[in-house]
This record gives structure tokens, C-alpha cells and sequence, in this order.
């Protein structure tokens, strides 16, 4: 499965160009939840929500949709990562199982100033639960420095099957080492010069990267550090993440257009 959103649901500028004239607010994520196959919650990375917020946005989508949660800055900013067990466990006490079925990958995202220190993020990946009330949880991460660019740290990763998110970024390292059973990738790069906020060629080779990482593989035009690995289909997830924001829910809806 391939899916393909956007990060939340609820930006000004995507009234009318995105949401219909009219359209009332509470009903902008029932339409996201039309046009596109997932969202990446932003906000839990601030503040939690609360468990009815969770069960409401969870019955206005689609079965098949998917919510991916961002986990909270008290967890990833910590210095010292082996001492963030209290904080992993207060964020999945918070309402976020309220998802279901509906949750996909827990996205931990780390600032720049965040290095490599292997033996402090295995301890860190020892602390990520597998399940959360009865809930099957995975996980990604997304690192900002050059550092972790090193097969070292993907075989870590590989280790504890936590996936590695892409990032088609001009600020941010690229590793596009497959280490987990789910692929999270956040693009970037959306313009509004283009109407799909990526030219059709970009389009076309992220279609065609999407396929290829939910046959199995690990696409030649990327960069990795270790080596492949194995070969098994996997849940494939793509965002269109920053760049020219009023453009990312017609570039997602582009992307999915490409691969259905």
C-alpha cells in the first residue's frame, strides 16, 4: 500500500484552492480524507491532544486512511535520549491509540543540533514500544545532520526496525536506506510556479520511486550507506511537507493519481 497526504488538514490558504468556497471548517478533514490516503499530525509535537480529539478525527476519514503522529519535542529534545522513557510513555498514554487501525508510523523528528551518538540512540530505539492499549505502533525518524549519514547508524536502526524517513530537502541529509517494513518519505520541494507543486517529470520519478520501495526495493537514484535490504513489500508512506504549502494537497493528489 502506498499512501499520500499532506501535513494537517487545517492552513487558510488551502480554502478555496484546495477546500471548495464555503466549505465549513469542520468539515475540511472529512474532505482531506476524500482527496487524499493519509495526514501527518504536526501539532503533537507542541502539545498533546486530547483522547476525544483523536476518536473524532479518526471517524472522519476513510477505513482505509491513515494518521501519522508526530511525537512530542519533550521526547526528541532531550540530551540525553536513554533518559526519555518517562516522556514515551506519557505521549502514548495521551490519546493517540484513540486512532486505531487508523494510526500509522510515530514520526520522531530530531533538531540539526542533534548528533550521532550510536550507543544513545540505540538506547533510545530500546524505549519505542511496539504496541500502546492493545494498538500496533511503528516508528520513524527523522535526523537533520550530516553525521548519521554512516552505515553504522542504519544498521542500528535496521537493528530495532525503526525506518529512516527520506527527506527531498535543500536544507536536510537525504538517507534512503530502507530499515524497517514501512518507507517514510517528506517532500520538500514544492514550488508555486507549478500548479502540482512539482513538475510532472519529479512527479513521474517519485511515482516510479514509490512502486519500486513498496515492491520490495531500494531506488538507484538515492543516496544509501549500507546495504540493501531484503526484499519484502512494504507500507509506503509520502508527504508533501513545506516548500510552497498552498501547493501541497494538489501535489499529493498528483502523486496518487500516478500510483493507483
Amino acid at each position: 500500500m502506498i499512501r499520500i497526504g499532506i501535513g494537517g488538514w487545517s492552513y487558510k490558504p488551502w480554502r478555496g484552492s484546495f477546500y471548495p468556497e464555503g466549505l465549513r471548517q469542520a468539515d475540511e478533514l472529512n474532505y482531506a480524507g476524500s482527496k487524499l490516503t493519509a495526514i501527518e499530525i504536526n501539532g503533537t509535537f507542541y502539545r498533546t491532544q486530547s483522547a476525544a480529539s483523536f476518536a473524532k478525527w479518526r471517524d472522519a476519514v476513510p477505513d482505509d486512511f491513515r494518521f501519522t503522529v508526530k511525537g512530542h519535542r519533550a521526547v526528541v529534545n532531550k540530551k540525553v535520549l536513554a533518559e526519555a522513557g518517562e516522556g514515551v510513555a506519557w505521549f502514548f498514554g495521551s490519546g493517540v491509540t484513540e486512532l486505531g487501525d487508523k494510526l500509522g508510523p510515530i514520526l520522531w523528528q530530531f533538531p540539526p543540533y542533534k548528533k550521532c551518538d550510536l550507543e544513545d540512540f540505540d538506547a533510545f530505539f530500546a524505549l519505542l514500544p511496539d504496541e500502546a492499549k492493545g494498538v500496533k505502533l511503528r516508528h520513524a525518524i527523522e535526523v537533520r545532520s550530516r553525521s548519521f549519514q554512516n552505515a553504522d547508524f542504519v544498521d542500528l536502526a535496521r537493528k530495532h526496525n525503526v525506518a529512516l524517513v527520506y527527506a527531498d530537502s535543500d536544507k536536510y541529509p537525504a538517507i534512503a536506506d530502507i530499515t524497517s517494513d514501512v518507507v517514510y518519505a517528506r517532500l520538500q520541494r514544492t514550488v508555486e510556479e507549478e500548479a502540482t507543486g512539482y513538475a510532472a517529470d519529479d512527479l513521474d520519478a517519485w511515482a516510479r520511486r514509490a512502486r519500486e520501495w513498496e515492491e520490495g526495493g531500494t531506488p538507484d537514484d538515492l543516496s544509501t550507506f549500507a546495504g540493501r535490504a531484503d526484499s519484502q513489500p512494504r507500507e509506503v508512506y509520502v508527504f508533501m511537507i513545506a516548500g510552497a504549502k498552498v501547493r501541497a494537497p494538489h501535489a499529493a493528489m498528483a502523486l496518487i493519481e500516478r500510483t493507483s
